[in-house]
């Protein structure tokens, strides 16, 4: 006898991918607090600035406000109040773009990069311990299947 009987209802796919996309959501919301509130308690920053500080550590040679924003998908508002606050912390620098009286370049300091350093030690031991039980093929096999629904978003997208 077949483990599924004749007078079983067959769920739609849409529903096993709506179940999906609410355990991701719920899964993803989790571990972003935690994320926030421990960046918050262990250095004092936020989920924003870490994301923009590792923006600009991926570029070495900085970022117009405009690629910032582009990278985040954010408006050029919000990365604006982020950075200003990063330099007053003396963390980030704008260099003015030669030809270009109205843009600049962002940029990490040597504390900042020190510091995102030290803030990204810790967020990832922290995602490592948050996703521990999930074995690390599972978690390969997972991204992999990611990165699959990443590239079909970006195809509908264009």
């Amino acid at each position: 006898m077949s483990a599924v009987d004749e007078t079983t209802p067959v769920e739609p796919e849409s529903k096993a991918r709506l179940r999906l996309w609410l355990r991701l959501l719920k899964a993803s919301r989790h571990i972003e607090a935690e994320l926030r509130e421990r960046l918050r308690v262990e250095f004092g920053t936020t989920l924003p600035r870490f994301d923009v500080m590792a923006a600009l550590h991926r570029s070495s040679a900085g970022l117009r406000m405009s690629g910032l924003s582009g990278v985040l998908k954010v408006s050029n508002g919000n990365v604006t109040g982020i950075v200003d606050r990063l330099v007053a912390d003396g963390l980030v620098v704008r260099e003015k773009v030669p030809g270009d009286r109205r843009a600049f370049v962002a940029r990490l300091t040597s504390a900042g990069r020190a510091e995102f350093e030290r803030q990204a030690a810790a967020h990832e031991r922290w995602v490592d311990e948050l996703l521990a039980d999930v074995e690390p093929p599972r978690a390969r096999r997972l991204s992999s299947l990611l990165d699959d629904v990443s590239r079909s978003s970006e195809r509908m997208e264009t």
